[in-house]
């Protein structure tokens, strides 16, 4: 969809995705924060793949179920958050801008 300045109608048109940086760095924290709860068991799931290593495995597969799960979480939160913050900018914020007469718009203004 081609956008259109309102004021001098010009189709130069920048977008600052506010919503969609704050949604996914939220996000991601929630997420990584609700992966606290995850990384437990992923760490129990991976001491016992590890069991077959020996002492050692045990132990590296625990660090390892837990960063995958912490990651998962993070992953899953930012792209939710993103998602959230751009409904945002897309409904309520003045999201566009004019890079010719630096006019600031939402999408209800076009």
């Amino acid at each position: 969809m081609l956008i259109n300045c309102p004021a001098c109608q010009s189709d130069r048109i920048g977008t600052h995705n506010y919503g969609k940086k704050t949604g996914c760095t939220l996000g991601s924290l929630a997420g990584a924060t609700g992966g606290v709860t995850g990384i437990l068991s992923g760490a129990e799931i991976g001491s016992l793949a590890g069991l077959v290593g020996g002492p050692g495995g045990v132990i590296i597969g625990s660090l390892a179920g837990a960063i995958i799960a912490g990651l998962l979480g993070g992953v899953a939160g930012g792209a939710a958050g993103a998602r959230f913050g751009e409904v945002i900018d897309d409904n309520i914020l003045d999201n566009y801008y004019c890079l010719h007469c630096y006019h600031t718009f939402g999408q209800q203004d076009l």
